[in-house]
């Protein structure tokens, strides 16, 4: 569920329980007043009716005497007549003949005889709502001055329509204000949502602009609440990036070009020192033993150091975006054993190659070289025989066709923490100080090589054992013009 559709959810329901209370309460008080206000004036008036007619007849009253003082007592009513019930001990009378006077309880009628005051009850009869008043008729004392029981009971049942009508209407009135009631509270929600997620929307857009490398985002501050001060902080905190990583980006095209210029001006003076190594080479025969060993140390180290120079310099162009692809349509399985008989590698390296011009693409068949070259040299390095080459074609539905080149050897594999590092530049599996013949380069090379051709390549362990490395590179149609693709990016500390 949104922040949008959460907010007018929260407001609506605190606005239906605002409302349905509010209402409720209302209902409560109003139906009090409107009950309260009847009831007082008819228990008053007829509390006022006894007391006037009961001096006009003979105590003790007769039977014709209750049925007139209860038909007196009846024409008290104002907007209508009232239903009357008189009684003295066994005998009783109604201002209605036949009149059952259903309303009144024996609790009630125990209550009246009990006691020396008005009774009253609110009683729903046949559907209908009534309030029943009781009241004893009482007399004062020759010497005292607590008034006495007469033993004359008198009742009165009075219909409340008028009074329900009133209450019908004000529930009706208060259902018809809820509804407006909970449209104005929608509203308001929205209006509220909108002023929240406006500037939540907005910093969302700039953290997603800042996310896409547009680290000069910034947001628009208005006011001082908490998104305003959210806000802020955001800005302090883009800018804070923004200076990181420029700072980052100098320092690393600083090393870049250090490396490179270093490697350059080492060029020069590494191919003086590998014409004298290979003269020292040729002569080396004819020194004693110790010398002869000192300088083929020379020339050996000479030779690697010349070797990490060249990948130093390959590696800068790739991270410079310098390098570029020169595609041709070659023969892949004769690329290959090209690579292997070039370096002498065809008797050591077993091969699974396809027929002579059975597999043909255009690929860079320089750079093809040196991916093979790097990934066997490695596998014949760090593994152990027998190490094999193989060469074959897949579909893929979305990636069209595509060559698949492995390398596996039959060593130990490669340990698990390992395998996410060895494509790392300068990465080494044993202890960091170890010296290996090659530079720490190599697969990293072989890495941006595949990678510049829209390649992959991936490292595992085999289930039999041993490391397998796999390429795959796609297979472009022959109009594929040459291209320069932009350099990859690297996720870097």
């Amino acid at each position: 569920m949104g922040l949008r559709l959460r907010l007018v959810v929260t407001f609506t329901l605190v606005a239906v329980v605002a409302t349905v209370t509010t209402g409720a309460l209302t209902f409560r008080e109003a139906r009090t007043g409107v009950l309260q206000q009847s009831q007082d004036t008819v228990i008053e008036e007829f509390r006022h009716r006894v007391n006037t007619l009961v001096p006009n007849y003979r105590f003790p009253p007769d039977a014709a005497g209750l049925n007139s003082f209860a038909n007196d007592v009846s024409r008290g009513g104002r907007s209508q007549q009232w239903r009357v019930l008189v009684a003295y001990r066994e005998k009783s009378a109604t201002s209605l003949p036949g009149d059952s006077f259903g309303e009144l309880s024996p609790a009630m009628r125990e209550s009246v005889r009990s006691r020396r005051a008005t009774v009253f009850q609110r009683v729903s009869h046949d559907g209908h709502s009534a309030l029943v008043v009781g009241m004893p008729v009482t007399f004062s004392g020759l010497y005292s001055t607590e008034r006495q029981a007469s033993g004359l009971e008198v009742y009165l049942t009075v219909p409340q329509q008028e009074e329900q009508g009133y209450v019908d209407a004000l529930v009706t009135a208060i259902e018809r204000a809820t509804v407006p009631a909970l449209v104005l509270a929608v509203l308001i929600a929205l209006l509220a949502a909108r002023g929240v997620l406006r500037p939540v929307r907005a910093l969302r857009r700039a953290t997603r602009s800042i996310a896409e490398g547009r680290l000069d985002t910034r947001l628009a501050v208005q006011g001082s609440d908490e998104l305003a001060d959210l806000s802020r902080t955001f800005n302090e905190t883009a800018a804070a990036l923004e200076g990181s990583v420029a700072e980052l980006r100098r320092m690393e095209a600083g090393a870049r070009r250090f490396a490179a210029d270093v490697s350059h001006e080492l060029r020069t003076p590494l191919a003086a020192m590998s014409a004298v190594t290979d003269v020292l080479d040729e002569d080396a025969a004819g020194l004693d033993e110790d010398t002869a060993t000192a300088v083929r140390l020379i020339s050996t180290e000479t030779t690697k150091l010349a070797a990490l120079v060249d990948d130093l310099m390959e590696i800068s162009r790739f991270d410079a975006g310098a390098a570029a692809l020169h595609l041709d349509e070659i023969d892949l399985a004769e690329s290959l054993r090209r690579t292997l008989a070039t370096r002498g590698w065809q008797d050591t390296v077993e091969t699974g190659l396809p027929a002579p011009g059975e597999l043909r693409g255009r690929v860079d068949p320089r750079r093809l070289d040196v991916i093979v070259a790097n990934l066997v040299a490695n596998a014949l390095r760090h593994g152990a025989p027998p190490v094999r080459l193989n060469l074959h074609a897949e579909d893929d539905p979305r990636a069209g066709r595509r060559a698949v080149v492995t390398v596996r050897d039959g060593g130990d594999g490669i340990p698990e923490a390992v395998l996410p590092h060895v494509f790392d530049r300068f990465y080494k599996s044993a202890d960091a100080r170890a010296r290996s013949e090659g530079s720490g380069l190599g697969l990293s090379i072989a890495t941006e090589n595949v990678r510049l051709h829209g390649g992959t390549v991936r490292a595992a362990n085999h289930p039999e054992g041993g490391a397998v490395f796999t390429v795959v590179l796609p297979l472009r149609p022959d109009d594929t013009e040459d291209r320069t693709p932009p350099p990859a990016k690297e996720d870097r500390p």
